[in-house]
């Protein structure tokens, strides 16, 4: 099985994931499906269908689109099941960081100014 995600791969998301996690959520075609509903809730959210054109978006924006779809999936991949983590509060600290760079992404998204900047570039 092959990526099959726009914004985000595989290994992006792993690597933000981290140790402990299900080897059933963490597996290629758990992450294809996540990502894909990531990126369509970030097209939904930011009122701009971003996959429809991402061949065109500039590096700075592509960027932005791969941390916000890659966090949302590792969210996904972590709170599959946490029996693997030996501390809650590790699994829930990084949920918490992800969500928080997730929204903060989605903010610059839908940033008039930022969006002038980023089709600029």
């Amino acid at each position: 099985m092959a990526d099959e995600g726009i914004f985000a791969t595989t290994a992006e998301v792993q690597r933000k994931v981290g140790v402990g996690a299900s080897s059933v959520s963490n597996t290629e075609a758990y992450i294809n499906d996540y990502i894909s509903q990531a990126e369509s809730f970030i097209n939904i959210l930011t009122g701009h269908n971003w996959s429809d054109v991402y061949s065109t978006l500039n590096n700075d924006l592509k960027f932005i689109l791969k941390e916000a779809s890659s966090n949302l999936a590792a969210i996904y991949v972590l709170q599959y099941d946490t029996s693997g983590v030996t501390r809650q509060r590790e699994v829930e600290n990084r949920i918490n960081i992800l969500w928080r760079r997730f929204l903060q992404c989605c903010k610059l998204l839908t940033v008039k100014g930022v969006n002038k900047f980023l089709s600029t570039v």
